[in-house]
């Protein structure tokens, strides 16, 4: 199974569809992926209420510091109700990047706080201070790692032979299915 989004399913099909025509013609050597979709996985929207892409320009950047991450979540589009008014979490792309970094319970206090009027402000803030909380440790480590680059080549040198590995003995079976024998 390879874990894709909805809008990456045709790719895993054409993959399958080669796999299937080679297995078909010569030997069963690759095995069929199949599409595996979590549920509870949704299309992230942007700061827009579109698709979140960078090239909509409507992303957060997750590698940044606190302010820039408040500076990107001040930027997302609100409706013009004043702070005390009741607000829905379909009013805003905000929720929905609030639920995204939150536990089903933590949704359900924010969705009552909006409910009890809290002000688009106070709620963008909210959502920066949980957004950075998520992401303190994995920032870290981002910052562990883009400060030594000579690890970064180390695991990615690791990586390849891995592949490599992994690669040649498929490749050994692909050439031994279309009848290519080697030459030593």
């Amino acid at each position: 199974e390879v874990p894709v989004g909805r809008d990456q399913i045709q790719h895993v099909e054409m993959a399958r569809d080669i796999a299937g025509r080679f297995n078909h013609r010569f030997k069963e050597v690759f095995t069929l992926p199949e599409v595996k979709i979590d549920e509870n996985v949704e299309l992230l929207v942007g700061l827009d209420g579109r698709k979140m892409s960078k090239s909509y320009g409507n992303t957060i950047p997750l590698w940044e510091n606190d302010k820039k991450t408040q500076k990107s979540v001040n930027k997302i589009i609100t409706n013009m109700k004043e702070p005390g008014e009741p607000k829905q979490p379909d009013e805003s792309p905000l929720f929905e990047i609030y639920k995204a970094f939150s536990t089903s319970s933590e949704t359900a206090a924010f969705t009552q706080m909006l409910a009890e009027g809290l002000a688009w402000g106070e709620a963008k803030k909210l959502l920066a201070a949980k957004i950075n909380a998520e992401l303190a440790e994995p920032r870290e480590r981002y910052n562990e790692l883009t400060a030594n680059p000579s690890q970064i080549e180390d695991i990615l040198q690791a990586g390849a032979a891995k592949a490599r590995k992994e690669a040649r003995e498929l490749l050994d079976k692909v050439r031994d299915a279309v009848g290519i024998r080697p030459l030593k």
